[in-house]
């Protein structure tokens, strides 16, 4: 699915957030392998799971022509900064439910991003029909649990040393999701 661009300041910075296009794929691949390396918070250390242009390309291309993925990209004087996913399956089960993530360059944390495009998720998920949003986070970033939190997510679960980092030590991965409140949208309700 595809939403409009809208712009932001915070802080004096000024930024816009919109749907992936093909075009971004090469400064996604990119910025990919950039926050692997800047953050413990994330998945894979820096270079695995490499996504090449193409294949991001193709990503984009499938998301763009689904009604139930939202790939959003936050620009910053023409550069891609950050961005977030949300991704539903076709499991008539799994349907009524989304899977969201978010990166955010490290030299750009600070500057509220990551919560709107949690907030623009959330709108177009809440718009769209979309019941549940789920999301993993790593147990020690207590800083983003505090956000989902407060955007409606609560905590579902919590997998016992999940993930074991370059340090040698195990991390809990928590497993957070929101439910869509009836007739209403969730933002409407925390801000």
């Amino acid at each position: 699915m595809i939403i409009d661009q809208q712009e932001f300041n915070v802080k004096g910075l000024t930024y816009s957030i919109r749907s992936a296009m093909e075009k971004d794929a090469e400064g996604l691949s990119s910025l990919r392998v950039q926050i692997d390396g800047e953050t413990e918070y994330m998945d894979r250390e820096q270079g695995e799971g490499y996504i090449d242009p193409a294949r991001f390309e193709k990503i984009i291309r499938l998301d763009s022509e689904k009604e139930r993925n939202l790939f959003l990209v936050t620009i910053v004087k023409g550069k891609i900064v950050g961005y977030s996913r949300c991704e539903g399956v076709d499991l008539k089960r799994f349907s009524h439910k989304v899977e969201f993530g978010v990166c955010v360059a490290k030299e750009f944390w600070g500057y509220g991003i990551g919560k709107k495009l949690l907030e623009l998720s959330i709108d177009w998920a809440d718009t769209n029909g979309i019941e549940k949003m789920n999301l993993n986070v790593v147990g020690t970033n207590d800083k983003a649990m505090e956000l989902y939190r407060r955007m409606g997510f609560e905590i579902e679960g919590t997998l016992k040393k999940d993930r074991r980092h370059a340090d040698g030590r195990y991390y809990d991965t928590v497993m957070m999701g929101r439910f869509r409140a009836e007739g209403r949208s969730w933002l409407a309700n925390i801000r």
